[in-house]
């Protein structure tokens, strides 16, 4: 059976895939970052929730991608992680 990644390789090789996946790349960046933060830490959704002030449902609700968090919230979600938000343009 092919690994997430061999399938993703392979659907980002349809360039009206790969146009729509880039075009979200930073809503995915949000989701992986704040999954990889909370897991490295070894917190539940319900633990980043109550040290952000919000709900364990809006919390998945980010890391499910059906969120559009504000930039004061993603400021909230990084201090409740212990990083700091940085925003670039490239």
């Amino acid at each position: 059976m092919p690994t997430y990644n061999e399938d993703r390789k392979e659907w980002l090789q349809n360039p009206e895939v790969k146009k729509a996946y880039d075009e979200l790349e930073p809503e995915f960046s949000i989701i992986r970052q704040t999954i990889a933060a909370r897991l490295e830490q070894n917190m539940t959704q319900a633990e980043l929730a109550e040290k952000v002030g919000t709900s364990q449902s809006c919390i998945a609700r980010v890391e499910g991608g059906n969120a559009n968090p504000s930039i004061a919230f993603l400021k909230r979600l990084a201090a409740g992680l212990g990083k700091k938000i940085t925003i670039t343009f490239s």
